[in-house]
């Protein structure tokens, strides 16, 4: 039979997707990466905006249009919180964020009995289901999910009610998941959870976790998903300075350069820590690319607030600015907040922020203009090949690589995201 699984959302949607993949596969089903003619759909759903919580629910109506024959298997942050909502679509199998591992299970008993499985759990009291991968088929680069759930209750997060509260993978199985990923060619391990920052178990910390996958001789990088500025200890600050595996990109969520708006989001940092964490990051590694995450037009942002936080991303010089508008989800603070932004305003300032974004991304490219980088190759076509440095920058070769291999580059053009680089020599640095 025919499988196909439809991922929407982050990364640890797409790390307990290929379990699912996985699984099926040893049981010698055909995944395929087509919505038509597959004889089971599993969706992966993602609700952590009304955006994509409407992309979600319109894959799901899409699907079960086109293939009403198909099994069709419902899971993930939407499922979890349109729990009630989704059983009039005439789903077979239903389930939130647990037992993702289960679902070939489910159904190989829904192709015996032919009856509709819904099962939601309590996320509260869940302890961390635990998986592990083999291979990522379809990357480079391999994701490990050390954490899930989150105790931080940002005002307009609904993710710590739909994945629960914080719980991580054991320290030993962690260890023993990279060590697989890393004897599967995977070159590049990148660690990812809900808030990956907090992992914890028996004493170890996220710093010692890294320290010992590093150990692992063939495993060249270690990428972290994204932390949160508090996070950034002394301790991990020691290991950025001493550890070369770690790669040389951090993702830290901002949300907002407005002390008043941070309070209200219940972030738990001023604008004035946060500079300080980054400008500790840069002298340590004064190249280093740090990305982050806006939300802007929440409750109370007016013109002076917004420009306020606009200043404070142009003076942070982050290599690129992930901006969201402000979505309101039922059962968040936020929701019940008033002073609520029209939507014409957030779009006009989610296009400022997508334009200084922009800016600031070509500023930190030409830094690297006629320098000579390391790219692991992940694509590669007759025609020309494209990787990752470090530091993420995506560049293009144009010629024929071997992927999964690194090469040594000098990059010879910048244009807006555009990066383009030649082989300094035929050798591959090994």
């Amino acid at each position: 039979m025919k499988v196909c699984v439809v991922t929407l959302g982050c990364k640890v949607n797409s790390y307990e997707s290929e379990i699912i993949i996985e699984h099926f596969k040893d049981k010698n089903y055909e995944i395929v990466d087509k919505y038509i003619n597959a004889d089971i759909f599993v969706i992966n759903t993602c609700t952590v905006t009304n955006t994509a919580g409407s992309k979600s629910k319109k894959i799901i109506r899409d699907v079960k249009r086109d293939n009403p024959k198909a099994i069709l298997v419902v899971c993930g942050c939407l499922a979890q919180e349109k729990q009630e909502n989704l059983n009039s679509l005439n789903i077979d199998i239903l389930i939130g964020n647990k037992n993702k591992s289960k679902i070939v299970e489910l159904v190989e008993d829904f192709l015996k009995s032919h009856k509709p499985y819904i099962k939601f759990e309590d996320m509260q009291k869940v302890e961390f289901e635990d998986m592990q991968v083999q291979k990522f088929s379809t990357h480079t680069r391999a994701f490990l999910k050390i954490q899930d759930g989150c105790n931080n209750y940002c005002s307009y997060c609904i993710i710590p009610y739909l994945r629960g509260a914080l719980r991580c993978k054991k320290f030993a199985k962690a260890i023993e998941e990279a060590k697989i990923l890393a004897e599967a060619s995977h070159q590049e391990i990148v660690l990812t959870g809900i808030h990956t920052g907090t992992y914890q178990d028996d004493g170890y910390d996220l710093v010692d976790l890294i320290n010992q996958m590093s150990k692992i001789p063939t495993l060249k990088r270690i990428r972290i998903s994204s932390i949160e500025v508090l996070e950034i200890t002394d301790k991990f600050l020691q290991m950025l300075k001493d550890n070369p595996k770690v790669c040389d990109h951090l993702h830290i969520p901002l949300q907002s350069g407005s002390n008043k708006i941070l309070k209200l989001m219940n972030r738990r940092y001023t604008k004035e820590k946060y500079k300080q964490i980054i400008k500790k990051i840069r002298t340590i590694r004064p190249n280093i690319s740090i990305t982050t995450d806006l939300i802007v037009g929440f409750p109370f942002e007016d013109e002076e607030l917004f420009e306020e936080t606009y200043k404070f991303c142009q003076e942070m010089k982050f290599s690129k600015i992930h901006v969201f508008p402000f979505s309101s989800k039922n059962g968040t603070k936020a929701a019940g907040m008033s002073n609520h932004v029209p939507n014409i305003i957030k779009k006009q300032r989610v296009q400022k922020i997508l334009k200084l974004s922009k800016e600031l991304e070509e500023e930190y490219y030409q830094k690297f203009y006629h320098q000579e980088v390391e790219v692991l190759i992940e694509k590669a076509s007759d025609d020309y090949s494209t990787g990752h440095t470090s530091n993420y920058i995506n560049i293009k070769i144009l010629k024929k690589l071997k992927p999964n291999t690194f090469y040594k580059l000098v990059i010879d053009k910048v244009c807006q995201s555009n990066v383009h680089a030649h082989l300094i020599d035929c050798k591959i640095k090994n």
